[in-house]
């Protein structure tokens, strides 16, 4: 347990947050300080065939260990954090044998961890925190997942009489701006399947997600004197507000769950002149996605004829799509993780993902690959934590699905 602190630790206070706003690849040169960091660790450990190409994708081998052949597995997460909060200057704080009560993060800006507001809280009495100090996020999305691949490969290097397969593990930049996986060399990697460590709480594993889409509305106004503004002055930031009004006001992350799609402000940015406004669109059924994009231009159409001139455009780009078409077919991937929590006493969690992986796209480039938890909670923001003891488990399961798909090719 003190190695996966330690290597924890090390990943997290690496600055690697992803920049949605820069086309280069990766977004942000930083994320070549762990992915370099980590192609030097893998080969200490043993890995063999270690490379990180052009692009910041990290890939190595554990060559298997059995006479027979056996599929060739993959284990997959991304070295990026979300540019929606800083990762700069992470300073972990640890809360041994948590006691189910608040924790404060930062007494100065009094900024406190409650399991009245985050009740899965509760779930880790009585294990040892990881959390932020209040000023951050953790960035155990996904650095938990890194820590418990790596872990799993060094165990499986110090315990030969465990036997597997080939196994092939991937690091990928730029997952947290939707890019992860355009430019993964699936060829290269060379898997027969694969296996995402991105999900949050212990137990679940997840072949579905959403199917998504980006959106841009841009609203053009004119500006004048405000003493002469009569019949002249167009104001681009009240349009928006009309805009924002005729969207279905439900359907917004904060008041939906399980299959239920959404439409997400996340940034905005006015004046008179000119309003930009962001959002991403989200629904789990294709047919359900497909018409929210048209509600979504719908508003706009409307808006321009009641204005009687083009004064709202929408960019709309997809962005990735659900994986369960990809997965129903190959499903004892699927079943093979479900068969590894049981074996070492969690029980599954099979639900659909409220959002996406580098595993959906990956999918439909031909590389099944279902998610599974690394144990983190509140990803993205000041009060995300990880236990120690989920990363420890997530590290089982990767070796546990090693020995079943070995032993099922027998």
């Amino acid at each position: 347990m003190q190695k996966i602190i330690d290597r924890f630790v090390k990943y997290v206070t690496v600055d690697t947050q992803s920049d949605p706003n820069n086309p280069d690849f990766p977004s942000t040169d930083k994320q070549w300080d762990l992915a370099r960091s980590l192609v030097e660790e893998l080969k200490e450990i043993g890995l063999e065939d270690v490379t990180i190409d052009d692009n910041c994708y990290v890939m190595a081998t554990l060559p298997s260990n059995v006479d027979f052949k056996v599929p060739i597995l993959g284990f997959i997460a991304h070295i990026d954090t979300s540019p929606d909060y800083t990762g700069k200057n992470v300073k972990p704080q640890f809360h041994p044998n948590y006691n189910g009560e608040d924790i404060v993060l930062n007494k100065e800006e009094n900024i406190v961890l409650s399991p009245s507001y985050f009740d899965d809280l509760l779930l880790y009495k009585g294990k040892t925190l990881i959390t932020t100090d209040g000023t951050t996020l953790l960035g155990a999305d996904d650095k938990a997942g890194i820590t418990e691949i790596v872990s799993a490969m060094e165990h499986l290097i110090n315990h030969p009489e465990i036997k597997h397969g080939k196994i092939r593990i991937g690091f990928t930049p730029d997952e947290e701006v939707g890019k992860g996986a355009h430019l993964f060399d699936v060829e290269k990697f060379g898997a027969d399947w694969a296996y995402t460590m991105d999900g949050s709480q212990v137990g679940e594993l997840e072949y579905e997600n959403f199917n998504a889409a980006g959106a841009k509305v841009i609203i053009n106004g004119t500006i004048v004197h405000p003493g002469y503004a009569k019949g002249k002055m167009v104001n681009s930031m009240l349009i928006a507000s009309d805009f924002m009004a005729a969207l279905p006001k439900n359907e917004i992350p904060e008041s939906t769950e399980g299959y239920e799609g959404f439409y997400h402000l996340h940034s905005m940015n006015g004046e008179v002149e000119k309003t930009e406004l962001e959002y991403i669109i989200r629904d789990h059924d294709i047919q359900l996605f497909e018409e929210r994009k048209i509600v979504f231009q719908k508003v706009a159409d409307e808006l321009n004829e009641k204005l009687g001139r083009n004064l709202v455009k929408v960019e709309m780009k997809d962005q990735y799509f659900n994986m369960k078409e990809k997965i129903e077919p190959v499903m004892h991937i699927v079943d093979i993780a479900e068969e590894a929590m049981k074996q070492l006493g969690i029980t599954p969690l099979i639900k659909a993902i409220r959002g996406g992986t580098d595993g959906s796209q990956l999918s439909y480039k031909g590389l099944p690959c279902p998610n599974i938890f690394a144990g983190g909670h509140n990803f993205h923001g000041r009060y995300e934590y990880v236990a120690v003891e989920s990363m420890q488990l997530a590290t089982d399961v990767i070796v546990k699905i090693a020995e079943i798909t070995t032993e099922r090719a027998k």
